[in-house]
């Protein structure tokens, strides 16, 4: 090969490595560039959320007919739940959602402590919710609430309400046949709450990845779209509570 050709492609080389940088650490190489990468992911990240939306929207379907079905079986269930815990859970799950946009703004910010910090207290709160969960589970396996061979239909025939309590939302008491029909409401309780608190356990577990690899320093060196996305996951979860709590708890505690 002459020197001439040698010096052609060196240059030709040169050339191509000026318009071709070296790609970051987090640019995956299948990408041209980071902006390229990022509204891949981005637009993966929201396919799977629409893909979540229609799972929890046939629920949500299912629940709605149901009700409109058993309304007054339906009601009686709603009140055998806790307000109390319910509302706690909201709280829970609204502040977490604020830690969670301070996390996504801390690594934008390229503030590796604060990232840990708001990461390690959205970490804590969803553990507070899924405890908070279990304490209400736990009571209505107590009660006999639980669909299935432990399910009684006792307290629905004879509520342990006030009189006056019980006259704002009945005009007579459930007939045995409808009192039935409060385990499909429970039934749909557990199955809604169920895998809702799937997701907060998959998300939780994905937390816990995030901050260890945040305590690294991965994602204040310019690559948030990890934390970005799972802000977005977190937030739909979030979301989801927000409908499940009235349509649970609230929905015609008066008439």
């Amino acid at each position: 090969m002459s020197d001439t050709t040698i010096t052609a492609n060196r240059a030709a080389t040169e050339t191509e490595s000026a318009h071709h940088p070296a790609h970051p650490s987090f640019q995956r190489h299948h990408f041209e560039s980071v902006s390229q990468q990022f509204d891949a992911t981005n637009f993966a990240m929201w396919l799977f959320l629409l893909t979540e939306i229609m799972f929890f929207g046939g629920l949500f379907t299912s629940y709605l007919i149901m009700r409109n079905w058993y309304y007054p079986a339906f009601v009686e269930g709603s009140h055998h739940l806790s307000i109390f815990w319910g509302t706690t859970n909201t709280a829970v799950l609204i502040t977490s959602s604020f830690t969670m946009a301070m996390s996504v703004y801390s690594a934008q910010m390229k503030q590796k402590g604060k990232l840990v910090m708001y990461l390690v207290l959205t970490f804590i709160l969803g553990l507070a919710f899924l405890c908070i969960k279990g304490i209400e589970w736990h009571g209505e396996w107590v009660d006999h609430h639980v669909p299935g061979l432990r399910f009684s239909d006792a307290d629905f025939l004879n509520p342990k309400l006030d009189a006056d309590v019980y006259k704002e939302y009945h005009d007579a008491p459930l007939s045995p046949e409808m009192a039935q029909n409060t385990e499909e409401y429970f039934f749909l309780y557990f199955a809604m709450t169920g895998m809702h608190a799937l997701h907060m356990i998959v998300g939780i577990g994905l937390l816990g990845f995030i901050i260890f690899r945040a305590r690294q320093g991965a994602y204040t060196s310019g690559h948030v779209t990890f934390v970005e996305n799972f802000g977005l996951y977190w937030h739909f979860v979030d979301v989801i509570w927000i409908f499940l709590y009235p349509l649970l708890y609230l929905i015609s505690r008066h008439t």
